[in-house]
């Protein structure tokens, strides 16, 4: 019911003018059914606080309640049409009025990391595109046959979120930034072991996947108490994002994983001073796919003490500041980092192997990251103590990777196993931090088994590659041709 429910919706959607991208339908569901979710929410508490003969106060006045101007029930419980919203007056009112107030939530909340910040924040940076108030009309009567009352709806519904996200993943232009593919993120939570009562952290989180799979990663563990799942719900899950889109589907994302009250704020991290954080602003784990490719102007780069304009290298000085002595992390990297010989990689390089103990380097294949051609690492690393051998492993799935062919959790089951023990094997080798030269800290090390070089493929990979993305984009101007 769910699946066929977001299929009604995104049709209703690809008639709106105002909605043209993948990255539109998400986006404009995503208010929606935040707005839904908010509703079943305040009626759970008001019948809890009921029970226990309690007065409940709702966030939302009641003009602006779900209920109120969305869905109005009569007394069978079936949409009252007399007092529904339609067509003009219905865009009207949620231009004119339900946006601005639900904007002014931010002025009026006590703080950043309560739900009340949230909805001043969400409305605050996107803007209703359904510009047909009977189009509005039909996907909410859709949005409103979605149930978010058990953990099994929970849960099919962020299956579904999910497969929105990848969609905007696959879309191309910027909609990769969103989506990490989550066989990785999981096989990296596996290496971290993230545990109960961790602060987990991602200060580029997207939308917020590495947050989300740690808590599935958590709450599969088996029988957690009241004080776990307490700690699960407000203290252990922390992300920034810059970009206001990711933003939304970050809170929405979580929320649907059963994080209710995400710690997620809207900023850009690298505007803050690496000289300014202290010992209370700090993590145990931070896992991160932060953006690579940015140029960042002079006035961030004056807050690093690395100065360097590509965002990933500002990021990761960022990371390894902000993890508490003993803190663990794993951050997703372009290749190249191992072995760029301008001073801010050199140095960078230097600053990670002997301020943290780089254990382990995951060399991902191309096609790893839908639609993004760039090759990457993932760095796995413990502050506090200096490097004193690394063990990298090659992924090699035996196939091109692609959007009808990507990485699997099968692919990854290896790469896990053997990290547990730092096993040597055709695809996987060590490196004594003595060997390494001193004077570049180069990392880019070939595989004594007779593998490629970390940073360089081989011609036959690269034709391939060529291959399969003109196979893509032959597919993609097939379904453009087919909608005109």
């Amino acid at each position: 019911m769910f699946e066929q429910a977001f299929k009604n919706i995104d049709a209703v959607l690809r008639k709106e003018a105002g909605c043209t991208t993948e990255l539109d339908y998400t986006e404009q569901s995503s208010w929606l059914l935040f707005l839904k979710y908010l509703d079943g929410l305040e009626q759970d508490r008001a019948t809890e606080a009921e029970l226990d003969g309690k007065k409940y106060f709702y966030i939302l006045d009641k003009p602006y309640r779900w209920e109120t101007w969305a869905a109005p029930k009569g007394k069978d419980g079936k949409l009252d049409h007399n007092a529904t919203l339609t067509g003009d007056d219905l865009r009207d009112f949620v231009n004119g009025k339900l946006f601005p107030y639900l904007h002014g939530f931010k002025q009026r909340a006590t703080g950043p990391d309560t739900i009340e910040y949230k909805i001043g924040e969400i409305f605050g940076e996107i803007k209703n595109k359904i510009q047909s108030g009977y189009n509005l009309r039909e996907i909410i009567d859709h949005i409103d046959e979605l149930r978010f009352r058990s953990q099994t709806e929970k849960h099919e519904l962020s299956h579904l979120y999910e497969a929105k996200i990848k969609n905007m993943g696959n879309a191309g232009r910027n909609g990769g930034e969103y989506y990490t593919p989550r066989p990785l993120i999981r096989a990296i939570i596996q290496v971290v072991r993230p545990k109960i009562g961790d602060k987990i952290y991602d200060g580029a989180c997207g939308s917020a996947g590495f947050l989300c799979e740690s808590f599935v990663y958590l709450t599969s563990k088996g029988k957690l108490t009241t004080k776990d799942l307490n700690t699960l719900q407000t203290r252990m899950f922390y992300g920034k994002e810059k970009k206001s889109l990711a933003y939304v589907i970050a809170i929405m994302n979580m929320i649907l994983h059963g994080i209710e009250a995400p710690n997620v704020i809207h900023t850009n991290t690298l505007s803050e001073n690496l000289a300014d954080i202290q010992d209370k602003n700090r993590y145990d784990v931070v896992l991160a796919n932060p953006p690579f490719g940015g140029k960042e102007r002079p006035e961030v780069q004056q807050n690093f003490p690395i100065r360097t304009g590509e965002t990933a290298f500002l990021f990761l000085q960022h990371f390894i500041k902000i993890l508490k002595a003993g803190g663990r992390g794993g951050v997703v990297i372009k290749n190249t980092f191992l072995s760029n010989t301008d001073n801010a990689s050199v140095s960078l390089r230097k600053l990670l192997l002997e301020s943290c103990n780089l254990h382990t380097v995951l060399d991902c294949p191309g096609g790893t990251f839908q639609g993004a051609g760039v090759k990457t690492v993932v760095l796995f690393f413990e502050k506090g103590s200096p490097t004193r051998k690394i063990w990298f492993y090659q992924l090699d799935p035996g196939r091109n990777l692609g959007k009808t062919n990507p990485l699997n959790d099968d692919d990854l089951a290896e790469f896990v196993k053997l990290q547990k023990t730092f096993a040597d094997s055709p695809k996987s080798w060590s490196l004594d931090a003595k060997d390494i030269d001193p004077a570049t800290f180069d990392l880019s090390m070939k595989n004594p088994e007779g593998g490629e070089e970390i940073v360089h493929r081989s011609p036959k990979k690269i034709m391939d590659e060529i291959a399969a993305l003109d196979a893509e984009s032959a597919e993609v101007l097939g379904n453009i041709k087919a909608l005109l």
